[in-house]
């Protein structure tokens, strides 16, 4: 559609509006009431335009065809000068008494001085929130931050009260902002035009637009969970200002959370490891690095000499970037020589990369992000993306206002489920029966892709005859879901016209975590939803920001970068060739065996790196049992932690925002991760780390940089020969697989065919077994661990920030008939113990569980929860099995 602006002529798109047909021409407009992530409002008049014989407002005014416009006639001119004039006339004089607000450049753009603002103020602040602080004096009422918590956000935590010129914006609850419903994303802040809403601290006052005019500003990949996003870090004299979300981030396009938006304050931490570390008589002391590295060479020679290279292993880091997770791997087969190298997947989403694989030959999601706006059903399982992910969680349930349809299967009342057409709530465990009985009413009824299964699907046959034994009211006595839940769900999923599945860590984390992925999976392969462009496929939520990565570099023990196997003479080969050094061929040790080992005394040196396996893996006394029978621990981490506290050498390290390389999001995005301050004192980059170890042995790695690494691993794993820190700065986020330099990655998988050995996907027939625990009388309750929305995995970074005003402690919750029955009451420290340890913990009474379950997180270590979890792991892949143990819980009261 073409029009005229100001005697340009432009084309725009059908349902333009004047706005951006300006805009294409190259015309300035002053938006005081608009933001490109929110809809218009048309309510500053700021923006005004004469259009076809009349005055309009060019954000909410359509453009039609053949359409005149005029923006820069003197008549247009003063008519948005007299709108902004009246507005700041309202304000108090310190409104326009600094250049650092939008307002104040409209004004200086349209010739409104300072002294405009004339208004006598008094309506007070809010200063109760931690991050997000409200001068009321300043709000014109434009709505942004109302339309951008409503519409980006989805919380609704913000409303316009008052009337007329005393409008003003307010939490929806009423009270003061802290006690609201805000989770701090900091969209309100981003997009207030006046500084009514900022962020407290290093430059208080400024609107988040106008940080980068203060200041250097680097754009990063956030280093909080695995969603990706892009951030731009403010940084001034060394120190960071500001972290803001990127406008064109790929994948969260302006929008952040509480975690990567606000908790950076852990850098400057007095906590922070600044120095290496040597245990001498008992005691951790500070030491140089050249004396911290002859110990750990000396030590691994001997580990070597005394034991052979399988005595020596390497827990690698989903917080490390990719290019030191290709490191850390290619030493401990290089230099070392053994394949004894595991990463935390194997605590979290081992099961999605062992299922994926089986059902359609490649360890990822099948689909882009981008996917979900064309989605119309969403199955969200074992998953609360509105806490754990919470960028994701704001586009399905945006998605979901706009009319797709929501399937919630978990056992709680997560974040999505008050807004699901159904909530299935299936007792722990039994998630493969589950799907199975969703699986049965789709064949049942006749919602499958008949076409798809018999052109590019195996094993039908062998699951019809299986899914026979799970109709409805079988699955109901299995699972605890009505059969007519369960029927309802089905038929919403199957004749859904583009059908999504997202899942977390409440498919994977059980006995069966791999069946139950697999069975997950039937049910996109039954529905043909999987590579043919008619729905979003399976995607796993991946937890730690680069849990995708670490996998992807190669530090598991079975496979090289890539996923080649070890045991695969032709993907050895290719490693050996470039690394010009002969691969064991034998797969290594996985996480729980490697801490079997140090206690049987096989395994004498283990190097974990940015991990605290003392808080984060289950059954954690006899993980520090492990630690204290090794004879030499390395770790490598930002503070002291448990884990660091019973190592031999402490290594300081570099954070997220301290390094340079890249990240592999959720979706197989390779983003770059780059350094916006430099690390304190002596600490380095895991990096620098390992080259330095290996120096110190007398080899050198090879690949000096993070560049040449990414490099050298493309050399080796043809799905990423196409990548380059170059191209990535120069094209910004590109999925995997990505084999060729002149073409882009697959962002879309299994379009032309499965990566399975005979090109299809493989339907699993895997019958429902039971969970490794159950409840009994002595320990009546089944505990479900996850995480909640101001915390990130074992809090060493979040409990050293703001966040800890949000969320100061773990909390059990547990339901009202449960807390009727063991007497306990609101806020009251109980003892939590399971077949395997205890953990004093505070109850929270809630109807979010369902009675007979109880539910906790593991962000503060010293609450002991994972001394609770049991060594039940998944029988593929040896995921530990936190989403069931039995448990019982008792007061912890004491006598007056």
């Amino acid at each position: 559609m073409r029009v005229e602006v100001d005697g340009i002529g432009v084309e725009v798109p059908e349902g333009a509006s004047l706005l951006t047909a300006a805009r294409a021409a190259g015309a300035e407009l002053p938006t005081l009431c608009h933001d490109d992530r929110i809809g218009p409002a048309g309510s500053c008049r700021a923006c005004l335009v004469w259009a076809d014989g009349s005055i309009a407002a060019a954000c909410v005014a359509p453009a039609v065809a053949g359409a005149r416009i005029e923006t820069a006639t003197d008549h247009v001119r003063e008519l948005r000068r007299d709108a902004v004039e009246l507005i700041a006339s309202a304000l108090p004089p310190r409104a326009l008494a600094a250049d650092d607000s939008e307002l104040a450049e409209v004004c200086r753009s349209l010739g409104i001085g300072p002294g405009a603002a004339r208004g006598a103020g008094g309506r007070g602040e809010d200063t109760s929130h931690p991050y997000v602080h409200l001068d009321r004096d300043l709000c014109i009422a434009c709505g942004r931050c109302v339309r951008m918590c409503s519409e980006v956000q989805g919380t609704f935590a913000l409303t316009l009260v008052g009337r007329g010129a005393d409008t003003v914006v307010a939490p929806g609850t009423g009270g003061p902002w802290a006690e609201s419903d805000c989770v701090a994303c900091g969209g309100c802040v981003d997009t207030c035009p006046t500084g009514a809403i900022t962020e407290p601290g290093p430059g208080s006052g400024l609107t988040s637009a106008h940080h980068a005019a203060a200041a250097r500003t680097t754009r990063t990949t956030c280093g909080y969970c695995a969603v990706g996003c892009s951030l731009d870090v403010v940084t001034q004299d060394g120190d960071v200002t500001a972290v803001l979300p990127a406008r064109d981030g790929p994948v969260n396009r302006g929008h952040a959370c509480v975690k990567g938006r606000f908790a950076h304050g852990f850098l400057t931490s007095p906590e922070r490891l600044t120095r290496p570390l040597l245990r001498r008589d008992g005691r951790l002391e500070p030491v140089g690095w050249d004396e911290a590295l002859s110990r750990i060479a000396e030590g691994l020679g001997q580990a070597v000499a005394a034991g052979g290279p399988d005595a020596v292993a390497a827990i690698s880091s989903a917080r490390a970037t990719n290019e030191e997770n290709y490191l850390v791997q290619k030493f401990l087969r290089t230099v070392i020589g053994t394949n004894n190298v595991d990463n935390c997947s194997r605590l979290c989403h081992a099961p999605s990369a062992a299922g994926l694989t089986a059902s359609f030959g490649l360890a990822g999601g099948t689909d882009s992000f981008d996917d979900v706006e064309r989605a119309d059903c969403f199955l969200v399982v074992g998953a609360n993306p509105v806490e754990a992910h919470p960028v994701v969680g704001a586009r399905l349930l945006q998605r979901t206002l706009r009319g797709a349809r929501l399937l919630v299967a978990d056992p709680r009342t997560v974040g999505l489920a008050t807004d699901a057409d159904v909530h299935l709530r299936p007792r722990p465990g039994t998630n493969v029966a589950l799907f199975h009985g969703l699986a049965h009413v789709l064949l049942t009824e006749g919602l499958v892709d008949e076409d798809f299964l018999r052109e590019r699907a195996a094993g039908l046959p062998e699951l019809t005859e299986l899914l026979a034994d799970y109709p409805p009211d079988r699955v109901a006595d299995l699972t605890g879901v009505p059969a007519p839940d369960l029927i309802a769900a089905a038929r919403l999923y199957g004749r859904a016209e583009r059908p999504a599945i997202v899942y977390g860590l409440g498919v994977t984390e059980h006995l069966h975590g791999t069946d139950g992925v697999r069975a997950l999976a039937n049910l996109a392969i039954l529905r043909g939803a999987v590579g043919t462009g008619r729905g979003y496929g399976v995607n796993p939520l991946r937890g730690q920001n680069n849990v995708q990565g670490a996998s992807d570099m190669g530090a598991l023990p079975d496979t090289l970068p890539g996923y080649g196997k070890v045991t695969d003479p032709v993907a050895r080969s290719r490693a050996e060739e470039v690394w010009e050094v002969r691969v064991p061929a034998g797969p290594g040790l996985r996480i729980p065996q490697m801490f079997a080992a140090a206690r049987a005394g096989d395994l004498r040196a283990l190097w974990v790196i940015g991990e605290d396996v003392c808080a984060t893996d289950p059954d954690t006394n006899r993980v520090a049992d492990a630690l204290r029978a090794c004879p030499l621990v390395i770790c490598n981490e930002l503070f002291l932690s448990e884990t660091a506290r019973h190592a031999d050498v402490v290594l300081p390290a570099a954070s997220w925002l301290e390094k340079d390389g890249t990240f592999v999001n959720f979706d197989r995005r390779f983003q770059r991760v780059r350094a916006a301050v430099a690390p304190p004192g002596e600490a380095r980059t895991d990096f620098e780390a390992v080259h330095a170890v290996a120096a110190a042995m007398g080899v050198d790695l090879g690949c000096p940089t993070p560049s040449a690494a990414l490099d050298e691993c493309g050399r080796l794993a043809p799905v990423f020969a196409g990548l380059s820190h170059e191209r990535l700065d120069r094209e910004g986020a590109i999925p995997w697989p990505c084999p060729d330099a002149d073409r882009p990655g697959e962002a879309t998988l299994y379009t032309g065919r499965f990566a399975t050995a005979d090109g299809r996907a493989h339907l699993a027939s895997c019958p429902y077994l039971p969970p490794g625990e159950q409840a009994d009388d002595d320990y009546p309750l089944i505990m479900v661990t996850g995480r909640r929305l101001a915390h990130y995995n074992t809090g060493s970074m979040t409990r050293r920030t703001a966040n800890l005003l949000l969320e100061s402690t773990d909390w059990l919750d547990l339901h009202p008939d449960d807390a009727d029955r063991y007497g306990l009451r609101e806020g009251e420290p109980v003892t939590v113990e399971s077949r395997h340890g205890e953990a004093r913990l505070l109850t929270r009474i809630s109807r979010a569980v369902s009675p007979g379950q109880v539910f906790c997180a593991f962000h503060f270590p010293a609450s002991g929860v994972n001394r609770l979890t049991s060594d039940h792991a998944d029988t593929v892949t040896s995921c530990p099995e936190y989403k069931v143990t039995a448990v019982r819980v008792t007061p912890l009261r004491h006598p007056a």
